[in-house]
């Protein structure tokens, strides 16, 4: 088969999703568009480079709808002649990108495909697109669905997670996040955002928080609590499915739980001959992907039934990789994720993740592929897995090797 390698990965840098964030008056479709030209523009791609771009994106409606793809590619310097793909894969969309573009490149269904997403959180709420799963009594009655943040708490009650224990957790995702930018390890694939003038407008992940500390997050109430204990009561739910749980218990805040920003992300994923015509040097293999369903109450204990499936896909162990990036979506994922796999908490995620940087939703898994090779890089390691939690039950999962 044909192999798939990764030519460049870049990212813009992750603004606060909110109206005093820097990104807040830029739409997902120029975002897109700039991060699509700076591929472009650091990789020669003239006229019908690319078979298609394949772009992630959650909240699909009002500016972030109708084929986003398609209009960020029109909105960019590419050519008219490439299409362009939407997909909706929850938080894995970026990550399901890259993995649809390898596979068919692997497939032999054309030589190169840009890959990635977007997700402009402080333009298109989160959740406004509504959801069957969350509105419709006779989907969610019957899959006993609860929140996300309750899920989380779930995990942290049935395996046996601590406040302290995820505030240390969120307190070593800054202290991270804070070296990484500091010893300039993101130089490589961070973009800088500019406006029509070409006056920047962001070079750095904003949302950071270096200061925080176990003290100050201790002052933080738990999140989730009352509408799990009071209105509308959704411990209830999880309790009717979960009966050996006598009590949840809420451990998760908006200090050890992702960050709500604004990005976007692109990986440019070819065969050797793509990379012989345009003179680029392949950087990576995208060795193998993989993506399963799980309990969508608990939900969001997807990485751990993934990376089972796409080791024992590969004939590989735990042991075979060298670095892991586990999105932290909230504390109790990757924890849960170093229990279930006694993985040194060193080689997870070593330059913070999204309890520190963020998680715009569309782009991220995109991202933290681009993160993990960086890093394989420089610390001189082979082969790394990033691994997602998915909304509804889901995991996502990619092994890169490099060459």
């Amino acid at each position: 088969m044909t192999e798939a390698y990764i030519y460049d990965a870049i990212r813009t840098p992750r603004g606060k999703g909110r109206k005093d964030g820097s990104l807040h008056e830029v739409t997902s479709v120029r975002l897109s568009a700039l991060t699509l030209n700076a591929m472009k523009e650091r990789n020669n791609l003239e006229g019908h480079a690319v078979e298609d771009v394949i772009w992630g994106n959650v909240t699909q409606v009002m500016e972030q709808g109708g084929c986003l793809a398609r209009s960020a590619v029109l909105a960019s310097d590419l050519d008219q002649s490439i299409p362009g793909l939407a997909i909706n894969r929850f938080c894995a969309s970026g990550m399901e990108a890259v993995n649809l573009a390898a596979n068919q490149v692997k497939g032999g269904a054309g030589q190169a495909y840009i890959a990635g997403g977007v997700e402009m959180m402080g333009r298109v709420a989160m959740g406004s697109d509504g959801a069957a799963i969350a509105v419709d009594p006779s989907l969610a009655m019957e899959t006993y669905f609860v929140p996300q943040g309750i899920s989380a708490d779930i995990i942290a009650t049935e395996y046996g997670f601590t406040r302290e224990q995820a505030d240390a957790l969120a307190v070593e995702s800054q202290r991270r996040a804070k070296a990484a930018w500091d010893d300039n390890r993101f130089a490589k694939s961070v973009i800088t955002v500019r406006d029509q003038n070409g006056i920047a407008i962001l070079d750095h992940d904003e949302y950071m928080r270096p200061n925080t500390d176990m003290q100050s997050l201790g002052a933080l109430n738990a999140s989730f609590q009352m509408m799990g204990e009071q209105m509308p009561g959704f411990d209830k739910v999880a309790m009717l499915k979960y009966p050996h749980l006598e009590r949840i218990n809420h451990i998760h805040h908006a200090g050890n739980s992702s960050g709500i920003v604004d990005g976007a992300a692109a990986v440019l994923i070819g065969n050797k001959e793509f990379g012989e015509q345009y003179g680029l040097k392949p950087r990576a293999r995208i060795k193998a992907t993989a993506k399963i369903g799980t309990d969508p109450t608990i939900m969001l204990t997807g990485p751990v039934p993934v990376t089972q499936k796409i080791l024992a896909d590969n004939g590989m162990v735990i042991s075979d990789l060298d670095l892991f990036e586990v999105n932290e979506a909230f504390a109790s994922v990757v924890m849960r994720f170093q229990q279930a796999f006694d993985v040194d908490p060193a080689v997870i995620n070593p330059n913070g993740g999204s309890i520190a940087m963020g998680h715009p939703l569309g782009a991220t898994g995109a991202m933290i592929i681009g993160t993990l090779l960086d890093e394989l890089e420089r610390q001189d390691k082979e082969m790394g897995l990033a691994t997602l939690c998915i909304a509804s039950g889901m995991g996502a999962a990619t092994i890169i090797e490099r060459v």
